[in-house]
């Protein structure tokens, strides 16, 4: 029998809670991310794991940290989540295409990478909030760059007990993910942009949530707060399944031999993705390198070569706005376990995140990165990356999937290391098609997403997906845009309180 693993804050609130607490309350009460106390080991070696379907595999990973969870619970939520919203039996297909193998991560309803985890959450967040006897309507507030919030809004939409309120930056998402978010249906979903950028939206998501005389007056009226983004256990957990997966995708078509290591390579903001791949690492996973990738917001670039964290910079747009991220979240995961579990070393540098912009790790800590490799793509690099891909080998791929791919190419060139390779693929062409048009030297500014999303088929002879085609001529419902300054206003006003 599996040992339980419990939760507890990257910064030291006292008292460590199940999994299925730390799903519902997403962040914890003093600002830290909940994290396990340890990290277990698959129990099942990957030869047996690779004889499952994916939905098998998600079990063996997620019965290890979900521990509070039954059988049946959460067989009952993978195969809910798991099921026909996906365009492909095998909900994450690995492609071999230029030297890599692509690990298709967008076969979900938002054609995005968010969908392996946030079409389970809304599952994973009913059934615990039955198991607490949640009397509470949940409240999903959420802050997305792009992908989450749609993918949130249609993991939530008409769940009995929940409301979904998403913040966005307004001119800072593609028009398709724009478009995917404002004509959501659902009588429980409100979609908001703001005039600030993604950092902003998180900021003051995360000051809602630790606002206490807030939280005091939603209860009052019959709410509680939780979150779809990627601080919460309940999002990350799900994404460790399909690195677990890749591997043993690799190891049963004979690509690799058992025990054989491969490097990752993830595009990321928020650092959530790429601590998935981190965990399953530390599950049991031969994983040797992790090959984190930016965009030109290479904050996190820098972070791995200097040992200094600084968000002190200019925030730069561009075609991969997923990425366009300052301040990575999820990285605080990674730095309380680098500094050895100690919360206390934690708060400090999140204080100093929060008062100076920056922060800078110790020599000890940074010696327990030396399985994470830093490298960022320009603008000029994704776009060239995402032509030669295609007339090379005939694939298609967008742009967070080729900031991967060139950073992918300067890592080889750099140390030669020609292990096997997966490259987490986050999101489909179609969702970013004017840039993708662009890089093929096919665009037209006189044409809108939608007609070059026609000739983006037409030159790939790859159909237009499902989530495109349903949003061409769906009515907008969502018009609400405001401040920064004014969120917990808009908050309380889709609330009634």
């Amino acid at each position: 029998m599996a040992k339980e693993v419990l939760y507890s804050s990257t910064r030291g609130e006292k008292g460590n809670i199940k999994a299925s607490e730390a799903i519902l309350r997403g962040l914890a009460g003093d600002g830290g991310l909940y994290v396990p106390d340890h990290i277990p080991h698959l129990e099942k070696s990957l030869r047996e794991i690779a004889d499952l379907d994916y939905q098998g595999t998600a079990y063996e990973v997620m019965k290890l940290l979900l521990t509070d969870y039954t059988e049946e619970e959460l067989k009952y939520c993978i195969s809910h989540a798991y099921d026909s919203k996906f365009d492909t039996e095998e909900i994450a297909p690995l492609s071999e295409a230029d030297g890599a193998f692509y690990l298709e991560l967008y076969h979900g309803s938002t054609i995005a990478f968010k969908d392996m985890a946030l079409s389970i959450l809304p599952y994973l967040m009913t059934t615990a909030a039955k198991k607490n006897a949640v009397k509470n309507d949940i409240v999903i507030l959420t802050a997305t760059s792009g992908d989450t919030g749609k993918a949130a809004l249609a993991g939530f939409a008409d769940v009995p007990g929940t409301k979904i309120i998403v913040f966005y930056p307004k001119h800072g998402v593609s028009p398709i993910q724009e478009r995917q978010m404002v004509t959501q249906k659902g009588d429980n979903t409100c979609v908001i942009g703001i005039e600030g950028n993604f950092d902003d939206a998180q900021t003051g998501v995360k000051k809602l949530f630790t606002d206490k005389a807030l939280a005091e007056l939603m209860d009052s009226k019959g709410f509680q707060f939780s979150s779809a983004n990627s601080i919460n256990i309940g999002r990350l957990v799900p994404q460790i399944a399909y690195y677990v997966y890749a591997y043993c995708k690799l190891l049963k078509e004979g690509r690799i031999a058992d025990g054989d290591e491969i490097n990752v390579v993830v595009p990321t903001g928020n650092f959530g993705n790429i601590l998935a791949a981190y965990y399953a690492k530390n599950m049991g996973v031969p994983i040797a390198k992790l090959i984190c990738a930016s965009n030109s917001n290479k904050v996190l670039f820098d972070f791995f070569k200097s040992g200094e964290y600084d968000r002190n910079r200019d925030f730069v747009l561009t075609s991969s706005p997923s990425m366009d991220i300052l301040i990575s979240s999820n990285l605080e995961r990674l730095i309380y376990h680098i500094a050895g579990n100690d919360p206390a070393k934690d708060a400090d540098l999140m204080a100093k995140l929060s008062n100076d912009g920056k922060y800078e790790i110790s020599d000890d800590m940074r010696a327990k990165l030396d399985s994470f490799y830093g490298g960022y793509a320009t603008e000029e690099e994704t776009f060239a990356t995402i032509k030669k891909v295609f007339d090379g080998a005939g694939y298609l791929i967008d742009t967070h999937t080729a900031v991967a791919s060139a950073v992918y190419d300067k890592y080889k060139k750099e140390t030669g290391d020609d292990k096997v390779t997966v490259i987490a693929s986050t999101a489909s062409p179609f969702k970013f098609t004017r840039s993708v048009m662009n890089a093929l030297g096919h665009g037209d500014d006189s044409k809108d997403d939608f007609a070059l999303a026609d000739e983006l088929s037409a030159i790939s002879k790859v159909d237009i997906p499902e989530a495109v085609t349903s949003i061409r001529t769906a009515e907008i419902r969502h018009k609400t845009v405001v401040d920064r300054t004014e969120m917990e206003k808009a908050v309380k006003n889709f609330l009634g309180i």
